[in-house]
This record gives C-alpha cells, sequence and structure tokens, in this order.
C-alpha cells in the first residue's frame, strides 16, 4: 500500500470515529496554514483590544504558531459540535423581568464535553497510526477559529467567529495535534459579502471594523472575564443579558442552516432558558454553586454573577426588585453593593433614592460603591 493510500485510509478512520463521537464537523489542516496569525495577534494585543485579559499577552508566542505550543507537531484535526437552540435568543429581550444567558451556557461546560470526546478520539487515532496526540479545547493557546477556516470548518465572519454553511454560527470547536501526516483539506471561502448584520446588532459598538472586535467593549468579555464594575456606559446596553451575548451570532444570515443540538449535554435546561431576576438576585454562595454545578457559570463566582444580574434588575423597571436590591446593597461585596446602587438609582425615583442616599455611611462605604451613589445625579450621601 502506498504512503498516499495509508494516510487517506487514517483520515478515513478519524472521520469515522469523529462523527461516531458525537462530532459534526470534522477537517484537517497544517500548522503553518495561517501564516497571518501572529500579526493579527499582535496588532490586537498591541491596541489593547484583549482588555483585563493578561493571559493573551502572556501567552502569545505560544499562541501564535501551533509549532511553538508543540513543536513535534505536523497535522492538525479540527472538530464542530454544533450547540443550536431550539428558539430565537434574541426574543427573550422584550422581556425584562428575565436573564439572558448565552446559549452555549446552558447546561453543562462545553469544554468538559468536548475534551471528553477529544480524548476518546485522540487515543482511537494514537492507537490506530503509533502516532503522539494532544488535544486542545480553547483554555489553551491555540488559535482555534483560524485554523478551523484554514481546515474548511467554515469562515471567520465579520464578527470573528466561525460561520459554517451547514451549521451557522453554533459550533463549538476542538483540536487534535498530532504527528501523524493527513491530508489536509482546502480553507472555506468567505461567505459574508455585503452583509452587516452582525456588525449593525451589537448593542455596545465592539466590532470598530469588519472582521476585528475590542473585547473591551463586548456584553460577552463584561459579563464574564471583566471583574470589576461594569463601566457606566455599558450598563444600559446590557439590557437584561447577564452571562454573554448572542446577538451577533443570532442574526447571521447562515442559521437559516442550523439545527438544534443533538448532544443531550448541550440541549438548555429548562431552569436556564429564560430565568427569573428575582429568583437570581436571591442566590447566596452556596445556592449558586448548587445551582451552576457543572456549568460555566460557575467559575465566575456569585460575586460577579450578582453584579449582571443587578444590572439587568436595574435595566428591567421592575419595582418588585427593589427589596431585593436593596438587601443587595448591604452585601458583603463591594462589587455586588455598588452594583445595587446603580440598581436602585434607577428603579426608585429621585425622592425615595436621595433617601436611601441620605442614611449611607459614606465614611464606610468602599470608594467604588462611593462613587455609585456619587454618580447619580444630585444624589450624593
Amino acid at each position: 500500500m502506498t504512503a498516499l493510500a495509508t494516510t487517506r485510509r487514517l483520515r478515513a478512520f478519524v472521520e469515522e470515529k469523529a462523527h461516531a463521537a458525537g462530532f459534526d464537523k470534522v477537517a484537517v489542516t497544517t500548522p503553518d496554514a495561517v501564516p497571518e496569525a501572529p500579526a493579527r495577534l499582535r496588532h490586537f494585543i498591541e491596541e489593547g483590544r484583549h482588555g483585563s485579559m493578561a493571559w493573551m499577552a502572556e501567552t502569545a508566542e505560544r499562541r501564535e504558531r501551533p509549532q511553538n505550543l508543540w513543536p513535534q507537531v505536523r497535522s492538525i484535526i479540527m472538530l464542530g459540535m454544533n450547540y443550536g437552540p431550539d428558539e430565537n435568543p434574541l426574543a427573550l429581550l422584550e422581556r425584562k423581568d428575565r436573564a439572558i444567558i448565552s446559549v452555549y451556557a446552558r447546561n453543562r461546560d462545553y469544554h468538559d464535553v468536548i475534551k471528553g470526546r477529544l480524548k476518546q478520539l485522540a487515543g482511537q487515532l494514537a492507537a490506530r497510526a503509533g502516532e503522539d496526540v494532544k488535544v486542545f479545547v480553547d483554555t489553551a493557546p491555540v488559535m482555534e477559529k483560524p485554523l478551523a477556516a484554514a481546515a474548511g470548518l467554515g469562515w471567520q465572519g465579520k464578527h470573528t467567529n466561525l460561520v459554517s454553511r451547514e451549521l451557522g454560527s453554533w459550533l463549538f470547536l476542538g483540536s487534535i495535534f498530532t504527528t501523524a501526516e493527513l491530508e489536509p483539506d482546502l480553507p472555506e471561502e468567505d461567505h459574508c459579502g455585503s452583509c452587516r448584520a452582525c456588525l449593525d446588532v451589537c448593542p455596545t459598538d465592539a466590532f470598530p471594523a469588519p472582521y476585528q472586535l475590542d473585547a473591551r467593549r463586548c456584553i460577552s468579555y463584561l459579563t464574564i472575564e471583566h471583574k470589576g464594575p461594569i463601566p457606566h456606559e455599558f450598563r444600559e446596553a446590557m439590557a437584561n443579558r447577564i452571562y454573554g451575548c448572542d446577538d451577533c451570532l443570532a442574526v447571521c444570515p447562515w442559521n437559516k442552516f442550523a439545527r438544534d443540538a443533538a448532544e443531550i449535554k448541550l440541549k438548555a435546561r429548562d431552569d436556564l432558558k429564560e430565568p427569573a431576576l428575582e429568583t437570581l438576585l436571591e442566590l447566596d454562595d452556596a445556592a449558586f454553586r448548587e445551582m451552576f454545578s457543572g456549568s460555566p457559570i460557575k467559575r465566575i463566582g456569585r460575586d460577579r454573577f450578582i453584579r449582571n444580574v443587578l444590572i439587568a434588575a436595574g435595566n428591567s423597571g421592575q419595582d418588585s426588585m427593589v427589596p431585593a436590591c436593596h438587601k443587595l446593597s448591604a452585601d458583603t461585596s463591594p462589587l455586588v453593593r455598588g452594583a445595587a446602587v446603580w440598581a436602585l438609582s434607577r428603579l426608585l425615583d429621585g425622592k425615595e433614592f436621595s433617601r436611601l442616599a441620605e442614611m449611607a455611611q459614606a465614611d464606610e462605604m468602599d470608594e467604588d460603591v462611593r462613587q455609585e451613589w456619587h454618580l447619580a445625579p444630585g444624589r450624593t450621601p
């Protein structure tokens, strides 16, 4: 059997096992398939668009080229798993008393789900080919989206996320690096054309140009990665989005080909489809951990989560949330207290809020909390 025939049989084996493991798409590329990636990454970091994600700068050299992460790699298998929702996530924006959780985070942590399947597939490949393998899912310094585009899984749309002609925007990515020689696929063409739907829908103008993202303005970054108070300029635009944002994904016209997730662990839990803000405001640390056990939401911790819920409460216009917000204005976390003050400033009329301000003890406040009182016009304690 020729070397080419052996390579093709191995490739067919990988595809068969990948689909059996639940992956919807599988393709192969080479470690040097994205020569423009280092310059793009450097520009992103130099512009400060990574915000407080210092790890992006710290791992930039390894992230730039797959060979910098693992010099022995010869082929990269890129895999995609569909997590499409069964309804339009944008519809929930009209229900201001309900919380919007990004589609990807409504059930089990996809890192755990996909990594387990990748390890299974990689083990089968290693046993069959006698080659070394390494698996990566998002947390390692790997540029999955450019590599996936180079492999032909889809293309990076103007919102910088991967778009598939068969599955739309809802695709989790994982990769297997291997020392095996596999025949690479051709990259997918860009099919965005003149469409600007994803750019125009962004509530915080997070795209300085097509195919560029400023994470500092992105609601996903602000609600998940950002550890301090949410900047005031973005709070109203957050509306009732409390964890992530799917707007730019949801409006993509290619989603006409999307389908519901097949993997049961990626289908939305009923209690996370449209949770009531008032219920979430009641969560203490123990209840938060119990509710989000096994969920990616757990990693941001209770205080950041409640900060986000309080912003949504302030945007809700619902008087019924005032008692919970008032209680949280005395929370042990200054991050929570500050967000509660802002929510109260939005839910109470000026006279009621001023009365609370007069009762506040400014000399006992953290600076961030004092600023929240101060930034409510004419209502400084």
